[in-house]
């Protein structure tokens, strides 16, 4: 399985690698589990592809200021990922967004992964905040191994 994810601070590459590094620990104990193949971090020098397998995507949150209500709820730092997403319908093999942010934001918290599930019609599916917990590497990998098998 592959996953594909922007990063601007190095949380959301932080947690994807130490999700790449849990789903091998899982995969040795049953063939069964999921295992992470491959991450493709996606930035301003990325080239685009065409996309042909399945992946999840991964997205942290950055607005510009607001609420994200009735203002402030126009994405910034993250557009390079919507781009790849839209390229080449390349989102017609996403099978679920999982988000990050910070939960001193409330509402904003996650947006942008929720905007991105509306737009593109793939499923919000799981979220952390920040890097991340080692409880949040379990819960997300759980999902992620139980949507693969969907």
């Amino acid at each position: 399985m592959r996953i594909i994810y922007i990063s601007i601070s190095g949380n959301t590459r932080s947690f994807v690698k130490r999700l790449m590094a849990y789903s091998r620990e899982q995969n040795k104990i049953s063939q069964d589990n999921l295992l992470i193949e491959e991450i493709k971090e996606i930035s301003d020098n990325t080239p685009y592809e065409s996309e042909n397998t399945e992946f999840f995507a991964f997205v942290p949150t950055y607005l510009e200021g607001g609420n994200g209500l009735d203002n402030g709820d126009q994405e910034i730092l993250t557009e390079n990922l919507r781009d790849y997403l839209e390229y080449s319908d390349n989102c017609r093999y996403c099978l679920g967004i999982v988000g990050s942010g910070n939960k001193n934001f409330n509402y904003q918290y996650c947006l942008t992964a929720k905007q991105y599930s509306e737009a593109f019609n793939f499923p919000f599916i799981a979220d952390f905040e920040l890097r991340g917990t080692n409880d949040d590497l379990a819960r997300i990998y759980t999902i992620l191994n139980n949507k693969r098998k969907n």
